[in-house]
């Protein structure tokens, strides 16, 4: 975990050099965003599963922009651009997971098993969430923000609410969408459940 963690801040602080972003990751270093998980059972559900997502994400936006886009790629995304929206999209998960316990039958008895539980300090939603607390420290082109704000693409709850713009945001930023992509493949190619 401690290895995941410095190669976290060593690409961070190689690929970003825009104002605030040592405050950024002072932040994160106060938090739980290298120890926590990337979510309750659906992927990385274990022990700094956040940070290893992160960074699994990072190298299939890369690889995503150069299929896409040649090895010219840079001439439509700056590469600290890729780096903050790859390493920080999903920021708003921080403080946020719990381990609690609960009774599984195991072998016909029944034992406590730990599990991790969610408790939102902070509801603002998911991506625009992780953009709020992205802008108290740096701050984000458009471009940035949209690709961070609609990472969940369909599966964003304000899209099934019946938000018709997600194609429009997709067509105006296509790195948003390769983004959301890199995203996708990440969680069910590059990692597990648990």
């Amino acid at each position: 975990m401690e290895e995941l963690k410095q190669e976290f801040l060593d690409l961070a602080r190689a690929n970003i050099k825009r104002e605030g972003i040592e405050s950024l990751l002072d932040y994160l270093c106060k938090t739980d965003f290298f120890t926590a998980p990337a979510s309750t059972k659906f992927h990385s559900a274990y022990e700094g599963g956040l940070c290893e997502h992160s960074l699994k994400v990072y190298e299939r936006y890369i690889k995503m922009l150069a299929s896409e886009y040649g090895e010219d790629w840079q001439k439509y995304i700056s590469l600290e651009s890729a780096t903050i929206i790859a390493l920080f999209h999903d920021i708003c998960k921080v403080n946020t997971y719990k381990v609690e316990m609960r009774n599984v039958k195991e072998n016909g008895n029944w034992v406590q098993k730990p599990y991790y539980s969610t408790e939102d300090l902070l509801p603002y939603g998911h991506g625009e969430k992780s953009v709020y607390i992205i802008n108290g420290f740096l701050r984000l082109t458009r471009e940035e923000a949209m690709a961070i704000n609609w990472h969940m693409g369909g599966f964003d709850t304000r899209v099934k609410g019946g938000f018709y713009g997600l194609s429009d945001v997709f067509y105006t930023y296509p790195t948003a969408l390769l983004f959301h992509l890199s995203d996708i493949q990440a969680t069910y190619l590059d990692e597990s459940k648990e």
